[in-house]
């Protein structure tokens, strides 16, 4: 534990028995803050076997889960009996796990159908997590598409556009466009639309417009047959026709060509535009880093956009002074030019100084820079918010309202303290017999939850019968898709005079008075860390809680 001296088996007076691990109750292996070896993200991970195909290998880092079953749950959310081992798992549309699948897949001779019984009557063969299977056969290479040659497609090699033109569908419109110079792969891709169509539960508006949108793509193309830039799909906008309908057949025929820079990437460019060539440069390698990650020693997962955001709006300030004042590059600067950049106190120093250590330490770790001068370096820690009540007025507004996915929202968050993130990334096959099963959570539903849900979902199956999204919120712009709704849609679903934080901490705190500061069970009941538990445990005496009525039990 921090600041003592023994560990609890050299305790004095002792060996005392350590506490149970907060989040998997373990008795052994105590490590610190309540978590044991096994749950602490500081402590080294065991290496044990994977929960679902029993491969030896896996970690904390998935969830006890190799990569392969992770990405097999993300993909098939169905959870039954396994049809082969009758193991309670994600099931594949066979109805097999994937245990029982990889072993028919392993044993599966070319140009033959899967055989899940055959392939596991007389056992299972176990594998190393992270080592893929090498076929045997190789598969045959898939047949070249070929339509009818043009002038430009008889050259040998791929034909390159001298002159590329500029084509502005807004003034031109839908009529008197060229046709499709070949009728075979315009007549492919219509039907692949509107398969894709019926598989994704589409409008027959949105299904007409992509073969709309399709045709006149094929049509405007210098090189008949070629894959289609996603930059000229997006010119179908301009005369109200679906792109992101277009993208999906086109990229499920292999006809795409990502040519679009991420927004990330673009407003990168913007920011650091301006700054001396060098330190550009070096700043590039850190956002290389903070985007994809490393796999080279010191290892680094890659960031969020929204940390990396934050830290290079932090740190940019101080880049445009040092940049005016003649510095050209970071390895110019030292201790004593961050001690002097640093502003003197609250927020703007913590952040400052965050954005700063991140930037050195990761270029120290890639070697662009010595020395990291921001080593020991003391800022102060970020000025935390009092957390007060909400509007219980509307509120109750709120979660009266008649609109069904408002009240759904609402009710979440004010009985179960659901973060926006995880309001959106629920499924319709996690709520199961009245629970909610969220993130290795299983949440009892209060009764108004399950009222309002069973109202949403009836709402739902009228709105959208034929939609094959998997999330359990839609609205007209994902409905015909598999992603989820945007943050924006939750903002604007809760409401005016509401926020979706204001409403959450409504909810803790008042389960925090209610236990008389019991962290324990805040931890326990919101998926909390105890930093976190205890910031709300510890607020319980200011003025602006303390005249309020006393908490329900």
């Amino acid at each position: 534990m921090a600041r003592v001296d023994y560990c609890f088996t050299c305790w004095p007076g002792g060996p005392v028995t350590p506490p149970p691990c907060l989040r998997c109750a373990s008795r052994i292996d105590y490590y610190a803050s309540g978590l044991c070896r096994r749950c602490h993200p500081s402590a080294i991970p065991r290496v044990e076997s994977c929960l679902d195909c029993h491969a030896w290998g896996a970690t904390r880092t998935l969830g006890w889960l190799c990569r392969g079953c992770d990405a097999w749950r993300r993909q098939h959310r169905t959870i039954g009996a396994c049809c082969i081992c009758h193991t309670t798992t994600h099931l594949s549309n066979r109805g097999s796990c994937r245990l029982c699948h990889k072993q028919a897949s392993m044993l599966r001779e070319f140009g033959q159908p899967l055989d899940l019984i055959g392939a596991n009557r007389d056992g299972q063969q176990l594998f190393f997590a992270g080592m893929a299977f090498q076929r045997e056969t190789p598969r045959p290479p898939r047949p070249h598409q070929t339509s009818t040659p043009s002038l430009v497609q008889m050259t040998a090699g791929d034909q390159h556009v001298l002159f590329p033109t500029q084509r502005d569908l807004t003034t031109h419109g839908r009529a008197g466009l060229p046709l499709p110079p070949d009728p075979d792969l315009a007549a492919d891709l219509a039907r692949r639309a509107r398969e894709h169509a019926g598989q994704q539960g589409w409008t027959p508006l949105i299904t007409e417009d992509t073969c709309h949108g399709l045709r006149i793509l094929l049509g405007l193309q210098d090189t008949p047959g070629a894959p289609l830039k996603a930059s000229e799909v997006a010119a179908l906008r301009g005369i109200d026709l679906p792109v992101w309908s277009v993208l999906e057949v086109l990229a499920d025929a292999g006809l795409l060509e990502e040519d679009r820079t991420p927004a990330l990437d673009a407003w990168f460019d913007r920011t650091i535009a301006g700054l001396p060539d060098i330190m550009t440069g070096e700043l590039r390698a850190w956002f290389s880093v903070m985007k994809n990650g490393s796999a080279t020693p010191p290892r680094r997962r890659p960031r969020s956009p929204v940390t990396i955001r934050l830290h290079l709006q932090w740190s940019l300030p101080t880049l445009r002074i040092w940049a005016n004042t003649g510095h050209s590059s970071l390895r110019e600067i030292d201790r004593t030019a961050i001690l002097e950049a640093l502003p003197p106190s609250g927020n703007p120093r913590a952040e400052a100084g965050q954005g700063l250590k991140s930037i050195f330490k990761v270029l120290k770790g890639q070697k662009v820079l010595f020395t990291n001068p921001t080593i020991r370096v003391k800022t102060s820690n970020s000025e935390e918010h009092q957390l007060l009540p909400a509007d219980l007025t509307s509120l109750r507004d709120a979660i009266n309202s008649t609109k069904p996915a408002q009240a759904l929202v609402v009710a979440l968050i004010a009985f179960h303290a659901l973060t926006p993130s995880q309001i959106r990334g629920l499924q319709l096959t996690d709520t199961r017999g009245g629970r909610l099963h969220q993130a290795g959570r299983v949440i009892v539903l209060a009764d108004p939850v399950r009222a309002r849900l069973s109202d949403y979902l009836d709402y739902r199956n009228t709105r959208w019968p034929n939609s094959l999204n998997p999330h359990l919120f839609l609205h007209y712009r994902t409905a015909g898709r598999t992603i989820p709704v945007g943050q924006r849609w939750v903002k604007l679903t809760i409401g005016t005079g509401l926020t979706a934080t204001s409403i959450r901490q409504d909810r803790i705190l008042d389960e925090a008075r209610a236990t008389d500061g019991d962290a324990r069970r805040i931890v326990d009941l919101f998926g909390l860390g105890i930093k976190a538990a205890t910031r709300y445990t510890t607020n319980l005496d200011h003025p602006d809680l303390t005249n309020l009525p006393p908490a329900s039990p």
